[in-house]
C-alpha cells in the first residue's frame, strides 16, 4: 500500500481501531484489506469524492471494492453517518468511480507503450507469441469472438507448455484501447514482461473486481491470472 500522508484529522478506522492496515467497509461493516476497497473524502464544498490514491486530507470514508456497494452507500446515506455530518454524494457515484479506474487502466497502458511494452495488431501478436515472452493478451471488450479465439488457443498453448498462466485482459474497449496506445483500432494488443505491465493488470483487476462481485480469475497480486474478462 502507498504510504498514507499525515492527516490532522482521521476517522476512527484510520487511528487504528481495526487490527493492522485493515479498514472497514461503511456498508458491510467488514474488516478488509485496503486493496479491496475504495476511499472516499469529502471536499470542501462538503461532496463526496473518491480517493483511489488514498492521498486526499480530511476523514475517509472506505467502501468495498464494488459498484454495488458504492451504489448502496449512496442510497443509504452511508457516507454521512460515517463521517457523523452532512456530506452530499452524487446519484452518479458509483459510475464516476467506473471512469476514474477505467482511467487508470488506460493510463497504464499508455505508461507500457511508451515503454515499449506493447505490441499491437493481429499479425504481430501472433508472430511474437513464439519469439518472446508475454504477459499478457489484450482484446477490446467489443471485438468479435472469431477475431480473439485464434490468438487465444495458441498464447494459451504456449503458456501451458510453459507452466505460466495466460493473462487475457477485455476490460476496455476497442476505442478506448486505441486512445491509449495512440493508434487507429486497436482490437488486440500484448504486453511483454515488465513493471508497468504488472501494474497495468493490477489496475485491470481492480476494474473487473468492481464490476462484479464474484472474479472467476486469479488475483493478479499472486501472479497467476488466467483471464479478466468484463
Amino acid at each position: 500500500m502507498a504510504k498514507r500522508q499525515n492527516r490532522p484529522t482521521r476517522d476512527r478506522t484510520e487511528q487504528g481501531s481495526v487490527p493492522g492496515s485493515e479498514r472497514l467497509c461503511a456498508v458491510t461493516r467488514q474488516a478488509l484489506d485496503p486493496e479491496n476497497l475504495i476511499r472516499f473524502a469529502l471536499s470542501p464544498d462538503g461532496i463526496i469524492v473518491p480517493d483511489l490514491d488514498r492521498r486526499l486530507p480530511g476523514r475517509g470514508v472506505w467502501v468495498g471494492c464494488e459498484r454495488g456497494l458504492i451504489e448502496k452507500a449512496v442510497s443509504t446515506h452511508a457516507f454521512s453517518k460515517s463521517l457523523k455530518m452532512k456530506a452530499e454524494a452524487p446519484v452518479d457515484l458509483a459510475e464516476r468511480v467506473d471512469d476514474l479506474i477505467v482511467k487508470r487502466v488506460a493510463g497504464m497502458l499508455s505508461l507500457a507503450n511508451k515503454a515499449g511494452n506493447v505490441i499491437a495488431g493481429f499479425e504481430k501478436i501472433y508472430a511474437a507469441l513464439e519469439k518472446k515472452p508475454v504477459r499478457a493478451i489484450l482484446h477490446g471488450s467489443d471485438a468479435a469472438l472469431d477475431g480473439r479465439s485464434k490468438i487465444d488457443r495458441k498464447y494459451k498453448a504456449i503458456q501451458a507448455s510453459r507452466g505460466a498462466p495466460a493473462a487475457i485482459v477485455d476490460v476496455l474497449t476497442i476505442a478506448q484501447m486505441s486512445l491509449a496506445i495512440g493508434r487507429g483500432s486497436v482490437v488486440h494488443a500484448a504486453l511483454t514482461p515488465g513493471g508497468l505491465s504488472d501494474r497495468f493488470l493490477e489496475e485491470a483487476e481492480r476494474l473487473l473486481r468492481y464490476r462484479s462481485s464474484a472474479i472467476e480469475a486469479t488475483p493478479v497480486a499472486a501472479g497467476e491470472i488466467s483471464e479478466l474478462s468484463s
